[in-house]
Order: C-alpha cells, then sequence, then structure tokens
C-alpha cells in the first residue's frame, strides 16, 4: 500500500471526511481523534463505552465540537431495546413496535421530538435511527421489536412521523437499513440475509417505508448488508451501485447522506473483508462508514484513509466520487450546525421531558386476564426472566424486564434469569409458594422458552407472563401482558398492571 506523505491534502482529508469511526473513552478525548479531526475527520460515533450519564456525555461532546464546530456526532439510539444514551439504565421511551402498536402518529411524532431534544441537549446531532424495516418475518433474529410492525403502511406513516419529530429537534435521523432487514432469518452482524421476493413485492413492502422517509426529509439512508436477488443478484445492499445509485438516487431521487451499517459485521468483514468492504460501499454510492462498535483505535482510522487513497490512485475509485461523498458529509454537518443555531429547527426547542415515554409505553400494552385471574399482586412475587442470547444490536449490557420495578412496588421480591432446557422446571423449584411472574422476549422463537412457560403455567395457574418481545404466541397464564419492547419504561407499565398501580 502506497505510503502517504501529506496528511493535509484533499485526497486525504476527503478520505478522512466519509469516516464515522468510534473511540474509547469516557471522560477525554482521545489525542489520535483530535489530530485526525483537524487533519478532515468529519465525524465521530458514540456507543455504549462512552456513556456514564448525559451530564457526562455533554462535557465528551463539548470537547469534541471545541475540535471543531460542525463536527457530526452520531449514535445508534433507536430507542426501547437498542440504546445507547441509557445502556446501563434501560431507555426511557419505548421502541418502534410498542408506537407502531398504539398506531398514533402524533405520539410516534412526540416521542422521536423528545428523544431528539435529549440527544440534542447532550450535543449529538446525528441518530442512527429509525429503523425503517419491515417486520415481514416473525422468526427475524435481529429485528423484531426494532420495527414499527408487519403492515408496510403502518411502518411508512410511523417511519415518516419519526423522522419529522427528531429532526424537528435538531437531530439528523437515518432511516434503516435500506433496502430493507425484516423479512430475514439471518443477522447481518453474522452473515448475508437473503431477501428472496420479486420486486414487486419488495416495492410494495419493504421499500414503502423508505418513500415514506425520503418523502418526510430524512437527511439520511443507512445501508443493509442484505442480498436483494431481485435489485443486485451478486452484491448486498451496502456495496450495491445498482441499490444505492441506481435505486435510491436516480430512481427514488433522494440527494441526502448514504451511511452504510457497521462495516465490522461478518456480512461485509467477513466476505469481503474490511478496508476492501469501505471501498467497494464509496464505490457504490455511500457516502459514509460507520466502523461499527468494534474497531476504535487510530490504526483502524489509518488503514482505511490509505486504502481510500490507494484505491483513487489506482483506479478503483473515483476521485470524483470520494469527492462527492465527503462534500455529502460536509452538507449534513452544515445543516446541524443551522439546526443547532436556529433552536432545534425553530419548531421543537426545549428541554426533554421523557414522561411521554411512560405514557407511551402505557398505551402500548395489551393485557389479558384469564380464567384464573383474580386480583392484582399485594404479596412480593418471584420473578423467573427467561433470557435468550443478546443479539449484538441490542447487546447484553442494559437491564430489562420487571423484577427491578416490582421490587420499589413490593418490598422483597426475588429475582433469577434462566435459559435452556429444564428452565422452567428450575424456575419453578425456585419460587417455592411465592407467586411467579415469568418474564420472556420472543417466546415464539424459542422452543425451551416455549416449554418453561408450558411447565409453568401447568403447575401453577395463578403464574402471570410478561412478554417483551414480539408477542406471536398466544395469551397463556392468569395474566399475560404483551409490552412490545424491553425499555424500562416497559417493565414499567407492566409492572404498575400487575401491582395493580
Amino acid at each position: 500500500m502506497t505510503t502517504l506523505t501529506h496528511a493535509g491534502d484533499t485526497l486525504t482529508r476527503n478520505a478522512l471526511t466519509v469516516l464515522q469511526p468510534g473511540f474509547d473513552g469516557t471522560t477525554t478525548v482521545p489525542d489520535w481523534v483530535r489530530r485526525r479531526i483537524g487533519e478532515g475527520l468529519a465525524s465521530v460515533s458514540l456507543f455504549g463505552r462512552n456513556v456514564r450519564t448525559a451530564e457526562q456525555v455533554t462535557a465528551l461532546t463539548a470537547q469534541l465540537k471545541a475540535e471543531r464546530d460542525d463536527l457530526l456526532v452520531a449514535i445508534d439510539e433507536e430507542s426501547g431495546d437498542v440504546t445507547r444514551l441509557e445502556v446501563r439504565t434501560g431507555s426511557s421511551y419505548p421502541g418502534n413496535h410498542a408506537l407502531g402498536a398504539v398506531d398514533d402518529t402524533a405520539l410516534t411524532r412526540e416521542v422521536a421530538a423528545d428523544l431528539g431534544r435529549r440527544l440534542a441537549s447532550c450535543g449529538i446531532n446525528f441518530n442512527w435511527a429509525p429503523s425503517a424495516d419491515v417486520n415481514a418475518n416473525p422468526d427475524n433474529p435481529v429485528i423484531g421489536v426494532r420495527s414499527f410492525g408487519a403492515d408496510p403502511l403502518l411502518v411508512a406513516r410511523h417511519t415518516a412521523a419519526y423522522v419529522e419529530g427528531m429532526q424537528s429537534s435538531g437531530v439528523a435521523t437515518s432511516a434503516k437499513h435500506f433496502p430493507g432487514h425484516g423479512d430475514t432469518a439471518v443477522d447481518s452482524h453474522h452473515s448475508v440475509p437473503v431477501i428472496d421476493v420479486d420486486r414487486d413485492v419488495l416495492n410494495s413492502r419493504d421499500l414503502a417505508p423508505f418513500r415514506a422517509a425520503i418523502a418526510a426529509g430524512t437527511r439520511a439512508v443507512m445501508s443493509a448488508h442484505v442480498l436483494a436477488p431481485a435489485l443486485d443478484p451478486d452484491n448486498p445492499g451496502t456495496i450495491s451501485r445498482r441499490i444505492l445509485t441506481g435505486l435510491l438516487r436516480e430512481e427514488f431521487g433522494y440527494d441526502g447522506l448514504i451511511v452504510t451499517d457497521g462495516m465490522d459485521m461478518q456480512a461485509i468483514a467477513g466476505r469481503y473483508g474490511f478496508e476492501r468492504g469501505c471501498v467497494l460501499a464509496i464505490a457504490a454510492g455511500a457516502d459514509a462508514i460507520c466502523t461499527g462498535g468494534g474497531p476504535s483505535d487510530e490504526g483502524t482510522v489509518l488503514r482505511l484513509r490509505d486504502a481510500f487513497v490507494e484505491a483513487v490512485r489506482s483506479g478503483d475509485l473515483p476521485e470524483e466520487r470520494l469527492a462527492d461523498a465527503a462534500e455529502r458529509v460536509r452538507s449534513l454537518a452544515n445543516w446541524a450546525v443551522a439546526s443547532r443555531d436556529a433552536g432545534g429547527a425553530g419548531r421543537s426547542a426545549g428541554a426533554p421531558d421523557a414522561g411521554i415515554g411512560l405514557v407511551a409505553a402505557r398505551r402500548a400494552l395489551t393485557v389479558t386476564r384469564g380464567e384464573t385471574y383474580t386480583a392484582p399482586l399485594t404479596e412480593a412475587p418471584f420473578v423467573a426472566s427467561f433470557a435468550p442470547e443478546a443479539n449484538i444490536a441490542v447487546g447484553d449490557e442494559t437491564p430489562w424486564g420487571v423484577a427491578a420495578e416490582l421490587s420499589r412496588r413490593l418490598p422483597g421480591t426475588e429475582s433469577a434469569t434462566y435459559s435452556g432446557e429444564g428452565a422452567g422446571a428450575k424456575a419453578l423449584a425456585a419460587a417455592g409458594e411465592r407467586r411467579i411472574v415469568a418474564v420472556v422476549r420472543d417466546a415464539h422463537r424459542h422452543g425451551w422458552m416455549a416449554d418453561a412457560l408450558t411447565t409453568l403455567v401447568s403447575a401453577r395457574p395463578d403464574t402471570v407472563v410478561v412478554e417483551m418481545g414480539v408477542p406471536q404466541s398466544a395469551p397463556t397464564g392468569a395474566l399475560h401482558i404483551a409490552t412490545r419492547g424491553a425499555a424500562r419504561v416497559c417493565g414499567e407499565a407492566a409492572a404498575e398492571v400487575i401491582a395493580g398501580a
């Protein structure tokens, strides 16, 4: 690879401009980040590892903005199950599936605006959300409650409402994952999913929410590492010129930023290589490279910078394509600054009030009382949480469930977490004579979890069941509560019903 000798030339600056790297640390911006900002780096990304408190994040972003006032500070804050800003406490807002179940676009707009105000107050101006995926496959291992639902028209109208709400707070949205990740049975963190349906189905189902997001003015669209043979039989979306340039740019007329999903994901890095995959993405029409929550060091940034420069010099990447991508990044940065200076796009300024999140979570509940239901719990129960393996998008740091909320209402509540075969029998033995509250996520996708519920309800018909995933299975137990997400406020809303608050 060619050794770079002049870090200030236009080509090198453009190569840095298209990167959106993460970094380690919560209190001090690393020196290497400061240096590369001075050389052209125009974006950075925050992940859970950068977050302790809102005040700490605000201080961290202030250091970043001191280096470059128009810096894009991005985060993956969908709310609901996927939260970075509240990674250690659980989100103050329900996720998309809960909002879709309520189906009140005014509420979705208000929740997104309030979340946007919270992000903006922390110095964050670019959010990799919302998920515009239609959850067409109920066995989807990575989307699920991150989707507004399985109805394309519902997903489209709520995607548009989310875009309008968040951007009214001066935070750019990124509708994802184009051209759709909803009809997959494979997680692109691990391999390349295939959506093998014809173009008519893609048009009416998967692509409809993205058209709505574009019509609503979304400032960014995030690509998917998904193979859709009807669109491109050879290349997944992130590295497909047919999909990013032909479909999104030319056919849809979209002129905003295209950002990739995490390029460290195995669907790209495992098949094409990390550096080569990033070059292919820019060549295909992407403008910004999300390096994901993995690589977060200076060496990674320099390798990618050099890979872009070498690709231009070898003819594999047209220089004008790299320059166009960099200009789109700068254009989004200019919009973010103008929106901030206008006070949250002039429409939705003010302090955040996360009370709207609990209101939305309450409205999203579906409560089914069985024949054995008598009254709310008044004594401390035993909470048995049945935990599937967390997908990488959600992570395993964020607490979930109802145990903490029930403990506040019913002191003495005890809890334990189970997984795998025999989990129900273990929970039953641990509970003793106490009432059991069984908490599950996507019981329909996990045979061992469904078996555990059968064991508990058969032995103890007064069991309370809380489903915090997609409620595909029939309600069971004396009391069944579907929260449609595992955000902290979803647990709080469920605990209120269980304890009769």
